[in-house]
This record gives structure tokens, C-alpha cells and sequence, in this order.
């Protein structure tokens, strides 16, 4: 036997195992379980985040867009048995994987779904209070997560910009056997190839990068050669007029990073604008709650009254019409109740809406919260507090001077902020669009040495890096700007567009003043309402005690006892609409005026004036 014949099944096992080497590594590439990535843009939108949070807030806090494993929503209808219309209501971790899922892919992180929410104990019935509905809020609001996202994406697409500034590396292996038998004798070979090659963009617009691969080149038959091929190479280009500077070349990441910030501005706006619309609808619902005892009472007054004038109707001392108008306010009483109870029930159910609860959940609001308040109006209302007239309490600590409350909004408001860098963000882009105008002219530089193997080379020496025998080439190319339509159009396009974020904040600057304005408006209408309606309630009091003395004693019609209970259920509903209505005055004023601080578990620090 031929010595080559002898070594041909060495050389093709080789060759083979070379293959199999080249193809295990191309598969190791992709070995990285999804949950490795999932991790990964977590923790770098996490400190993209951080980074950025103490330049839009003020303050770092802590940030997550997992839901949490206790959510109340979850634990109410499991425990009050609700109704549900699949497994999504309860989550996504619920979810029946679909076909191809990964196995080790993540469905909620680990972090934020550890317990201690805000209400640890779920029974038949659930009482919350204001704090605590805040808290939930924060932790279930749908709109206030999509916030949080959407300030996540922006932190990931600033991560996506950014690697094009980054060294970025590159690695290919491949490995090919082929068999030609078109010749007078048959002709095998394994060709292995492997490069690495990085690249690198720079802020000045100058583009890098760099190759180095190595070939083997392997005949099966044929003797049985062997070529070695190495080669490198290196090219650069740099732009020296149009898309040349740091200010256009960055452009985009500035952007990123600044919608970063934005959606950060965002976020905070939410959460204070979402504190209020929770103080709000609690509030409101407790409101209604008052006016439905304020009814419940009236048509007990009303019963009594009734019962009263058909005991005097059968002693022949009233008329029938006199006892047939007082049985009449009985049932329009009852009707009050009925409604009223309707009108909170349907307040009740918004408010766990806001809140992110089921609407068929059975919650119980904290009556204390009213009396707080009431509680409050009444030491604002003690004589030290009075005017000298006596008409109407002094201003409240938050009816600053109109000038001082607009002062703070236009320098607090984020919104206004966003407005502001948007103006900013326009201006850049006129820069940009005018760059665009301009020649382009491009200096370019490359190099190789070396030289590569394919098939069919197996039989050419070895190649070598010898930098002497090189190849090196530099290149000036320029692109004269006969034709701009584009460029041009663009270019005006951004002078609209710098007119248009002028007027948005104009706009929103007018409409800030309008909000706080209107707030301090309120909140001296309210204060004088509430004295009034406070004075009309002692007044109604004494004047249906005094109606029904006088009722015995057959001195007045029943007509002035009905007008005085009307007046009462009046005069008691418009205190507490007044009180109510003083109170997220305050808030909504402290909102307006972007002074109202929301941390992260949704409660707040209230503006304190001194």
C-alpha cells in the first residue's frame, strides 16, 4: 500500500474532527439562555436609571417594572372568589407557556415581587385607607406601569445608542469539505477559515476597524498537502465636511439620552398627577358616603314627622293635604337615599379602577379620613383664625400670592421642563439639517497584508504577515452637493418644527398659570363656602328643633317643618362638598405648581409654604 494511501484515513479524520471542532464552537456562540439576557438589559436599564434619576428628580430611588408576587388585585380575587375571565387576569406568570417558550426564560424577575404591600390581610371585606390606597396605587395602577416601562425602553434604547461608540468584535469560524470526481482522478479537501475583526465609531465621525483571520487549506487525496493562510487588515474613514463634529456624530445619543430624562419627568408627573386623582376619588367617595347618611337621617326626621302628623290628621287638627305633602317628602327621602347610594357605588367602583382592583371587589373606605378633615376645618375655624368681620376664616397656609404660586409652577413643572428641552432638542436639529447641506468629503485609509486560502488552494505555500510586502492605500472622495431637495426640504422642515416646540411652550406656560390661578381661586371660594355652609347648618338645626316645638304646639304649619329639614340636608351636603372640595383644592394646587413629592411607594410630602 502507498505510504499517501496509508495516511489518508488520518488526514480525513483529522480534517473531520476540525469540522466538528469549528461547528462546536459556532454552536457555544449561541449558548446563553435567554433568562442571561434577560438579566443583562435589566441591569443596564437599571443603572441607566440611576445614573439619570438625581438629574431629573433630584434623588435616586429605588425602580422596578415587575409586578409584584402579592399584588392586591391578585390576592382579592382569589380570596373574595371573583370572577375571572382566563389566567391573564392573574397574571402573566399564571400563563400556560405557549409552544417553544424558553425554558430558561424569565416571566417576572425576582426583584420588586417580594411580599409587604400595603394591605397584608384580605378578608370578606377590606378597609383601606387613604395611605394605604396610595400604596396600592402605586403598586397596581395600570397607566402609572406603563410610565415605568415606558421610561425602561428609553433606558435601553439609550444603551442601543451608545454601542455605536463602543468596540465592538466580531468573530467567524467556518469549515467546508468538498469532493470533486470531474477530473481524471477524484479530488477531496477541507478548507477551515477563522477571522476576528473590531471595529470602533468615534465621536469626531471616524470609523475603524481591523481584521486578522487564519485559513487552513487540507487535500484528502493527492498527496495529501497542506496551506497555512494568514492575512490582517485595517481601514479608517473620516468625514471632513458634511456628517464631520462631535454635535452631529452624537446627535442621536444625545437624543437618547435626553428622552431618558424626559420619561423620567414624565414618570414623576404621573405619580403626582395619580396621588391626586387617588386623594380625589377616595375623598369624593367618602363625600358621597356622607351625603348618604345626611339622607338616611333626613328621611328618619321625615318618618317621625309623619308619623306625628297622622296622629294629629286623626285627631282632626291637621288637614289631609298638609298629611299627604308629608308623606310625599317621605318618599322623595327614600328616593334621595336610593340615589345617593347608586352615586356611591359607582364612585366606589372608579376609585378601584384608579386603584388597579377589581370593580366587583368588596373594599370598605376609612370614614376617619372625613372626620380628619372636619376635624382640621374646625381648629381654621376657631376665633384666632377669623377674620375681624367675623365672615370667613383666614387664608389657608397654601393661598400663597398669585404671583409666588406661578413663580414656583414655572420653575417646578416637569412637563414645562420637557417643553423647554424640546426646544432645545429643535434647535440641534436645525443644526443637524444644515450639515446636511454641505459637501460631502471623506478621507479614507486601509491596509492588508498577507493573503487568505480557499478551496482549491491547498497546494500554495504558506502564507506570511510581512508588513513590507503590504498593500496600503489612503483616498480622498468627495460628493459635491449638486443635488440637495432633501436635504433642503428637511432643512426648512426644522425652523417649523423649532416654531412649533416655541409654541408648545407658550401653550403650556398659559395653561399652567390658568391651572394655578383657577386652584387659588377655588380654594378662597371653598374657604368662604365652608364658612358659610358651616353657619347654615347651626342655623338649620336650631331652625328644625324650633319648627317642631312649635309643630306640638300647633303654631306652625307642617310646611315649615318640611322647608326646615330640606334646608338642613341641603346646608349638611353643601359643608361637606365644600370641605371636600378645599381639601384636593390644596392638592391640586400643590400639583399644578409640580412642588407635590411622590416617592416611589406612592406617598407623598405635602408643600409646606415657610
Amino acid at each position: 500500500m502507498d505510504d499517501r494511501q496509508a495516511k489518508s484515513p488520518n488526514a480525513a479524520g483529522r480534517a473531520l474532527a476540525t469540522v466538528a471542532v469549528v461547528l462546536v464552537c459556532l454552536s457555544a456562540a449561541g449558548c446563553r439562555s435567554p433568562l442571561a439576557y434577560f438579566l443583562e438589559a435589566d441591569d443596564v436599564a437599571d443603572g441607566i436609571i440611576k445614573n439619570n434619576q438625581v438629574a431629573a428628580i433630584g434623588r435616586k430611588e429605588a425602580f422596578s417594572i415587575e409586578t409584584p408576587a402579592d399584588a392586591l388585585r391578585r390576592r382579592l380575587l382569589k380570596a373574595q372568589g371573583l370572577h375571572v375571565a382566563g389566567p391573564a387576569s392573574l397574571g402573566t406568570d399564571k400563563l400556560k407557556p405557549v409552544p417553544h417558550w424558553p425554558k430558561k426564560g424569565a416571566k417576572t424577575s425576582e426583584k420588586g415581587s417580594k411580599p409587604g404591600g400595603p394591605v397584608p390581610v384580605i378578608g370578606p371585606e377590606v378597609r383601606i385607607t387613604l395611605l394605604q390606597a396610595l400604596q396600592i396605587a402605586a403598586r397596581n395602577n395600570r397607566e402609572y406601569q406603563d410610565a415605568k416601562e415606558a421610561v425602561f425602553i428609553t433606558a435601553l434604547d439609550l444603551d442601543l445608542e451608545s454601542q455605536e461608540f463602543r468596540n465592538t468584535y466580531v468573530g467567524l469560524l467556518s469549515g467546508d469539505i468538498s469532493h470533486d470526481e470531474s477530473g481524471a482522478r477524484p479530488v477531496g479537501e477541507a478548507v477551515v477559515s477563522s477571522s476576528a475583526s473590531w471595529s470602533r465609531r468615534f465621536r469626531s465621525g471616524a470609523a475603524l476597524t481591523g481584521r486578522l483571520g487564519v485559513d487552513l487549506a487540507n487535500l484528502l487525496t493527492r498527496g495529501y498537502g497542506s496551506s497555512l493562510g494568514v492575512f490582517a487588515d485595517a481601514s479608517i474613514s473620516v468625514p471632513l465636511l458634511r456628517g464631520a463634529g462631535k454635535h452631529i456624530v452624537t446627535e442621536s445619543l444625545t437624543q437618547a439620552q435626553r428622552e431618558v430624562i424626559y420619561s423620567l419627568y414624565t414618570l414623576e408627573r404621573h405619580k403626582r398627577k395619580l396621588a391626586v386623582q387617588v386623594a380625589t376619588d377616595y375623598l369624593g367617595v367618602l363625600q358621597q358616603a356622607d351625603q348618604v347618611k345626611n339622607a338616611t337621617e333626613s328621611h328618619d326626621r321625615l318618618v317621625m314627622a309623619a308619623e306625628r302628623a297622622k296622629a294629629r290628621w286623626e285627631a282632626d287638627r291637621l288637614l289631609k293635604t298638609e298629611l299627604e305633602e308629608t308623606q310625599q317628602e317621605v318618599l322623595r327621602a327614600r328616593d334621595r337615599i336610593i340615589r345617593a347610594s347608586d352615586t356611591h357605588q359607582g364612585r366606589l367602583d372608579a376609585l378601584k379602577i384608579t386603584l388597579g382592583l377589581p370593580t366587583d371587589a368588596r373594599i370598605v373606605l376609612d370614614r376617619q379620613e372625613l372626620i380628619s378633615l372636619v376635624d382640621q376645618a374646625k381648629a381654621v375655624m376657631d376665633d384666632k383664625n377669623v377674620d375681624k368681620n367675623g365672615a370667613s376664616p383666614k387664608p389657608g397656609k397654601l393661598e400663597l400670592p398669585v404671583g409666588k404660586a406661578v413663580e414656583l409652577g414655572l420653575d417646578k413643572r416637569l412637563d414645562l421642563r420637557t417643553a423647554q428641552g424640546r426646544v432645545v432638542d429643535a434647535q440641534r436639529g436645525v443644526v443637524v439639517s444644515a450639515d446636511g447641506l454641505k459637501a460631502d468629503l471623506t478621507l479614507t485609509g486601509a491596509g492588508a497584508m498577507g493573503t487568505s486560502r480557499g478551496s482549491g488552494q491547498a497546494g500554495l505555500p504558506n502564507a506570511h504577515l510581512r508588513p513590507e510586502k503590504g498593500v496600503y492605500s489612503a483616498t480622498v472622495t468627495s460628493d459635491l452637493p449638486w443635488e440637495r431637495t432633501a436635504e433642503r426640504n428637511a432643512y426648512r422642515a426644522s425652523y417649523i418644527t423649532l416654531e412649533q416646540a416655541a409654541r408648545s411652550v407658550q401653550e403650556l406656560e398659559d395653561n399652567i398659570k390658568l391651572a394655578i390661578r383657577s386652584a387659588l381661586r377655588t380654594l378662597a371660594q371653598t374657604r368662604k363656602s365652608f364658612a358659610i355652609q358651616s353657619s347654615a347648618v347651626k342655623l338649620a338645626l336650631s331652625r328644625v328643633t324650633g319648627t317642631k316645638l312649635l309643630f306640638k304646639l300647633e303654631r306652625v304649619e307642617m310646611q315649615e317643618v318640611l322647608k326646615a329639614q330640606e334646608s338642613l340636608v341641603q346646608a349638611q351636603d353643601a359643608m361637606t362638598a365644600a370641605l371636600v372640595s378645599y381639601r384636593i383644592a390644596e392638592l391640586q394646587l400643590q400639583r399644578d405648581m409640580g412642588v407635590l413629592e411622590i416617592d416611589e411607594k406612592g406617598l407623598w410630602r405635602e408643600y409646606r409654604p415657610e
